[in-house]
């Protein structure tokens, strides 16, 4: 999911960070009722920009979906494989190009209908026929089929051994009522089947209220308010003052003095995330690939990482964490000004080069990271603008391709598919760089369908070379997740996948 899910995260995709941020009118979107009487309040830096699961990439909109809406299957909050959830089981045929899911009876939704087959068949057929932000994900599905109400049939074109982290690997996928984006308005309204209903929204928080009648129970908590405090240092404040009891926006400078703070919880693990820049391809010099690789090559992502997060994080020329099977040890740039210099000259641009880079001051990280890229581009004739904006100013300027370069992460990747296809495969609908190298297309698509691991990693590896050596994006650290909670606050766990699920939550 970018903070794009992504950052786009950028992000997030997935992952993804992507979520705007201003204003808007309070939503009453429904009543709740159930669990307990206490009101988690939870800090986060960054407003949703809509609320409708098919359409948003942003990760602050999915720091309150995940509590809402519900996937046919989840990924386990250890190990990130994926288990039942609206589905309790599914079976694949000999072919692989045949996935019958079974669902759960029993189940209710926010409005009070039923949930069945035709729901999903609804859910899924929305986002593959309106071509929504995760059809990309549904790109090998033939068909989607209602076998009896208590059974889909997803039909493939060619086998894909990760439809279920396709599916279910966060709530972009979600299911819906069937006929709910005719009767409602999903950008300000939510009906799921979660364990939370979506109570209000405005400019400074968004309400959730507990859903009584939860297929796995009603929420130990009566609701959870989030709200929006963008900076880190205010967030920890508010935490240790008791006027918050749960944050992800902790100063990563005080993460090791936190370690012995009785008034904070913290925990810290490594993540699934990375965090890029990247540049604008369509604009003069950065359609130039020595330009390019000039800058990859002055950049120190130690430096860099350092700076934006004290030690809780990896720097990392791919995208994904060593450790992870598809992990790539690929580090063809060393910091080295002079090198750096010698490729501008072989570029033959003119210096100097003025550059853009856009960031968000509701991810701090990615501020304090331009500014140190900045001071190493300017040695070599680089002179960066770091333009700083709202999430929601950032998201229009990707989306309309007016930018030189920006600043982001993706969030919550659990497979190969959600690091590298969407954002580099040419056309992509999170490719908004421009990239475009028919051999790296080849070897997508390739592994998008390869069933045997090891030959799906080379794949992945060769790919990501190509990707790596034309700077489509320029990966810079994997970041852990960082989260701060109030002593005696029990049953939240902090994922890797930056999943935040407060059904099972009580407050001392």
């Amino acid at each position: 999911m970018r903070p794009t899910r992504l950052l786009s995260l950028a992000a997030v995709g997935a992952l993804g960070l992507t979520a705007c941020s201003g204003g808007g009118e309070s939503v009453d979107t429904g009543g709740g009722g159930g669990g307990g009487d206490d009101v988690l309040v939870a800090a986060v830096s960054a407003q949703p920009d809509q609320f409708d699961p098919h359409v948003t990439s942003a990760y602050p909109s999915f720091q309150v979906l995940e509590n809402v809406y519900d996937t046919l299957v989840v990924p386990n909050p250890d190990d990130l494989t994926m288990e039942p959830s609206l589905a309790t089981d599914w079976e694949i045929s000999e072919d692989g190009l045949t996935w019958t899911f079974n669902l759960r009876e029993g189940v209710t939704f926010h409005d009070g209908t039923e949930f069945d087959a035709a729901d999903v068949v609804y859910s899924f057929n929305r986002i593959i026929d309106e071509e929504l932000q995760n059809a990309y994900r549904f790109e090998n599905v033939e068909s989607v089929e209602a076998v009896d109400p208590q059974t889909v049939q997803i039909t493939l074109s060619q086998p894909t051994p990760n439809l279920p982290a396709l599916i279910g690997g966060f709530k972009g996928t979600a299911i819906i009522p069937e006929g709910a984006a005719e009767e409602y308005d999903l950008t300000t309204e939510a009906v799921g089947t979660g364990p939370f209903t979506l109570e209000s929204s405005d400019a400074s928080s968004t309400e959730l209220a507990a859903y009584e009648d939860y297929w796995g129970g009603a929420p130990e908590l009566g609701g959870v308010e989030f709200r929006y405090i963008t900076e880190p240092a205010a967030a920890l404040t508010a935490l240790e003052n008791g006027e918050v009891q749960w944050t992800d926006n902790v100063p990563p400078q005080q993460i090791e003095a936190l370690q012995g703070n009785e008034d904070v919880q913290l925990e810290s693990i490594p993540s699934v995330d990375y965090w890029y820049m990247s540049m604008n391809f369509a604009r003069p010099p950065f359609d130039n690939p020595l330009v390019r690789q000039a800058i990859a090559t002055a950049i120190d992502r130690e430096a860099v990482t350092e700076a934006a997060r004290f030690g809780a994080a990896q720097a990392n020329q791919t995208a994904i964490p060593e450790g992870n099977f598809f992990a790539s040890d690929y580090a063809p740039f060393e910091a080295d000004a002079e090198a750096a210099r010698q490729l501008l000259e072989e570029s033959g641009v003119e210096l100097p080069i003025d550059m853009g880079l856009m960031v968000t001051d509701e991810f701090p990280e990615t501020v304090t990271a331009a500014q140190v890229i900045a001071s190493q581009l300017e040695p070599i004739g680089i002179d960066v603008d770091v333009q700083t904006v709202d999430f929601a100013t950032w998201l229009d300027r990707q989306a309309q391709g007016d930018f030189d370069a920006f600043m982001l992460g993706w969030l919550g990747n659990l497979d190969p598919f959600d690091y590298y296809h969407s954002q580099h495969i040419t056309g992509g609908v999170n490719n908004y760089q421009g990239y475009s190298n028919p051999e790296v297309d080849q070897l997508l698509q390739a592994a998008s369908s390869e069933t045997d691991p090891d030959t799906r990693k080379d794949l992945y590896d060769q790919a990501i070379e190509m990707i790596v050596d034309d700077v489509s994006y320029l990966y810079l650290y994997n970041p852990n997740v960082v989260q701060a909670w109030a002593p005696g606050l029990s049953g939240y766990t902090i994922r890797p996948d930056r999943a935040i699920n407060f059904e099972d939550v009580e407050l001392p």
